[in-house]
């Protein structure tokens, strides 16, 4: 007898998905409203029931062309209050450099040896920084930096002869950004543990530097749509005008 085999029902583990409480957070929010930013922050701290520390994610939608090199918007902003976050930083230096990278905190320093790290794998940092005369080698290891969103630039801070601020900014909160080919930019601006007051900051911080690099190319509206959720909570609606007018 041919037996037929029934076909796949996945099952759903109530330790990983959780239609019920995902339910109970849309109640909170009012999807056909756009909130005003302390509405927003104050609806985001209602919405927290993860059992970790959840990240406050921002993402905006803006009127560019990131095909054309004069619309691509990139750079990076040290947030006032800091990520949350705990960020490994490895610096290609040699020299007087290298002891400035190391008495300012870096994780790891090196010049050869740390690309010959790289080159076998060996990845065991969030941020990388190097000075100038050394992007010849990092060149060598461009093809695995790159997808990693890992390579030094010039815009984001990463490639400096002041390796001390470079350290300390990307230690006390630095988040780089760049928009992507749809012309959305998406960036962790903190934690739901910390106060509204520094979630705030961070906010107003991040949001004034997206403005500071609008293209002189860039004509009408500059944010399109602009949304705030946290890592697993539906997403809130922003006054996208209340966002242009900080500056």
């Amino acid at each position: 007898v041919l037996k037929i085999k029934q076909p796949y029902k996945k099952k759903l583990c109530s330790k990983y998905f959780y239609p019920v409480r995902f339910k109970e957070l849309l109640k909170k929010v009012d999807t056909e409203k756009n909130y005003s930013i302390d509405e927003a922050i104050g609806t985001l701290k209602t919405l927290a029931s993860a059992k970790f520390d959840e990240t406050i994610e921002l993402a905006l939608k803006l009127n560019v062309d990131p095909r054309h090199a004069e619309q691509m918007v990139r750079g990076s902003v040290v947030l006032p209050a800091g990520t949350g976050k705990t960020v490994r930083v490895a610096v290609v230096a040699n020299d007087a450099k290298a002891d400035e990278a190391k008495n300012a905190g870096a994780d790891i320093v090196g010049s050869d040896e740390l690309i010959e790290d790289i080159q076998n794998g060996s990845i065991n940092f969030d941020v990388l920084i190097a000075t100038p005369n050394l992007m010849g080698l990092i060149g060598k290891v461009g093809r695995i930096l790159g997808p990693k969103g890992l390579m030094p630039n010039p815009k984001t801070g990463t490639v400096t002869m002041d390796v001390a601020q470079a350290v300390k900014n990307a230690k006390s909160g630095q988040v780089n950004f760049r928009v992507d080919k749809q012309g959305n930019i998406h960036a962790g601006i903190g934690k739901i543990s910390f106060s509204a007051e520094q979630i705030r900051a961070n906010f107003d911080a991040f949001v004034k530097m997206i403005n500071k690099h609008k293209p002189s190319t860039s004509k009408g509206r500059y944010i399109k749509n602009s949304n705030i959720t946290l890592t697993m909570s539906p997403s809130i609606r922003l006054d996208s005008q209340e966002l242009m007018d900080l500056k």
